[in-house]
């Protein structure tokens, strides 16, 4: 394990060097120059991160991940100093918490006081919100750096939490080391003038096949936000487990949360938790999006409730990794009250906008009971103020309106079914893209890779990176496109060593795919930028996966 990791999973997991192998799906899920350097060598799993050595210039605007849409670089830089306030001078209470979040990012590297005032006194770094700005957007932001000042400016808080992340990469790489750091802290001269591309930049995180406790998920969700990533999809039901309480159904929690993939003591949310995890997730600017799997992928609930199933006979709970063998009954009424009952105190939970209902590898249930099934269930979330999310499975039946079909084929997923998404699309169902081939974060990098899967083919660096969502998907409107989402499965993963060594880099040019124009995508170039961030991710801790396609700083 990576030295300074603050916590480590304490659920059973399969013997080392065992692989929990999830069966082939029958229908597939799914941006200034930097001088280059000798590419290192793989990390194994654990291996102690590169010494970071602070830089004794200021880094070039030109090296920020996600790629900016507009930057101009020009004049001498700004310097932290000793002296230096943090000038929050917006009466927002979400303005004084990201100045309150910067200084304490900032503090234990440079070991500056770093007060968080509320005057508008020259110099310093300033926060400002501004009605006016309305080309920002709800994201968007502006950066300006002179020898006197730097400002920060949005539209909305979002877009000043944002600011705040581009700040973080123009500083050396060891002002995220928690121990006092030598400097110098410049952040070169120039303006950055940023808006994402999608609305919709994601990442999931499965707490059902093996379950992450609530320090875990805090721990993702606070590295995800350094790269403009606002959505955390957690999938909170499988046949595995079910993960969140449900007070009028206690044993889909206490009984069917008991396990996990490979055994084990398993676990879930309480409600309290669960709002912990919203709680950290909202300061972090990430909208939680929960999963409820239905009508397959339930075995967990079956196994739970008796009278869930058609026979009235619970199945044994299970912990192995095949899919499609499990189903909602259907025809039963109570299949609807049950349904009723999870969605409406989910939903009394969960402040953001959407609610996933699953829907894909529902083998198990004929067309007729599938279509069936979402007539009636997607109706119910509307009811309790969501709106439907589910797997792109979703198109077979008739999707609500507004609702988003995620997007989980491969590159060579048979046309008819690239066609029946197109098509939602067309009429009205935005688009999640997650193709498994090239961006879903469990698939393996390559043949060695020591966790994974590779049903859906090996997905190396390059690969999860060079593509365009707006084009990917043939007869689908690029204005379609809600945004991209980057889902990791956990057959093989219950560490957050593994979430880290297999979600970094990779998710990091998912961030870029969503955020950056697509003007400014471009492999050779992000190869350049994407190294530049190795010894940023290395001083936050993050055990990451050192691709030989990237020139990883060597020391």
């Amino acid at each position: 394990m990576t030295a300074g990791r603050l916590f480590s999973t304490t659920v059973a997991t399969p013997a080392e060097g065992t692989q929990p192998v999830r069966q082939p799906r029958a229908l597939p899920r799914l941006f200034g120059s930097l001088l280059l350097v000798a590419a290192a060598g793989i990390a194994g799993i654990g291996a102690g991160p590169a010494p970071v050595q602070p830089a004794a210039a200021p880094r070039q605007l030109g090296q920020i991940v996600p790629a900016p849409a507009s930057v101009h670089p020009g004049g001498a830089p700004y310097t932290l100093t000793p002296l230096t306030r943090i000038r929050a001078d917006h009466h927002s209470p979400q303005v004084r918490r990201i100045g309150a979040y910067l200084a304490r990012l900032l503090r234990p590297s440079t070991g500056y006081r770093l007060p968080v005032t509320h005057d508008r006194g020259p110099g310093g770094i300033r926060l400002r919100l501004s009605s006016h700005e309305r080309a920002l957007g709800d994201e968007g932001y502006r950066l300006e750096s002179s020898p006197g000042s730097l400002t920060l400016t949005a539209r909305k808080p979002a877009g000043l939490f944002h600011a705040v992340q581009t700040l973080r990469q123009l500083l050396p790489a060891a002002v995220e080391k928690d121990t006092r750091q030598p400097g110098p802290w410049q952040i070169a001269g120039g303006t950055v003038t940023d808006t994402p591309r999608y609305a919709y930049r994601g990442a999931m995180l499965d707490v059902s096949r093996h379950f992450f406790t609530v320090d875990q998920v805090k721990r993702y969700i606070d590295q995800l936000p350094l790269y403009k990533i606002n959505r955390l999809h957690l999938h909170l039901s499988d046949d595995q487990g079910w993960r969140i309480a449900v007070d009028s159904w206690p044993r889909l929690a206490t009984y069917g949360g008991s396990t996990q993939v490979g055994g084990g003591r398993g676990g879930y949310y309480t409600k309290a938790q669960y709002k912990e995890i919203l709680r950290h997730a909202a300061s972090r600017y990430l909208e939680v999006v929960p999963e409820i799997d239905m009508p397959g992928h339930t075995n967990a609930a079956l196994a739970s409730y008796a009278e869930l199933n058609c026979s009235g006979v619970a199945p044994p709970l299970y912990t192995g990794t095949d899919v499609g063998f499990s189903s909602l009954c259907v025809p039963k009424p109570v299949t609807y009250d049950f349904l009723d009952d999870v969605v409406r105190e989910l939903a009394a939970l969960t402040p953001g906008r959407y609610l996933h209902i699953g829907g894909d590898e529902a083998h198990s249930t004929s067309h007729a009971d599938y279509v069936a099934f979402m007539d009636k269930v997607q109706p119910i979330v509307a009811k309790y103020g969501k709106t439907v999310v589910g797997w792109h499975q979703l198109t077979g039946a008739t999707p609500a309106k507004g609702a988003l079909a995620q997007y989980w084929g491969l590159d060579d997923t048979s046309n008819a079914e690239k066609a029946q998404v197109a098509r939602a699309a067309r009429n009205g169902t935005g688009l999640i893209l997650s193709p498994a081939d090239r961006i879903y974060l469990d698939m393996k990098y390559n043949k060695d890779t020591p966790l994974g899967l590779d049903w859906a083919g090996f997905v190396e660096v390059r690969r999860s990176y060079d593509w365009d969502p707006g084009t990917y998907l043939p007869g689908a409107p690029a204005s379609a496109v809600a945004g991209v989402e980057a889902p990791l499965w956990s057959e093989t993963i219950s560490t957050s060593d593994h979430i880290e060594f297999m979600a970094f880099p990779r998710v990091v040019g998912v961030a870029e795919l969503g955020w950056s124009p697509a003007s400014t995508h471009g492999w050779e170039a992000y190869r350049v930028r994407l190294a530049a961030q190795g010894p940023r991710m290395a001083a936050l801790g993050i055990d990451f996966y050192r691709s030989p396609q990237v020139p990883w700083p060597s020391g």
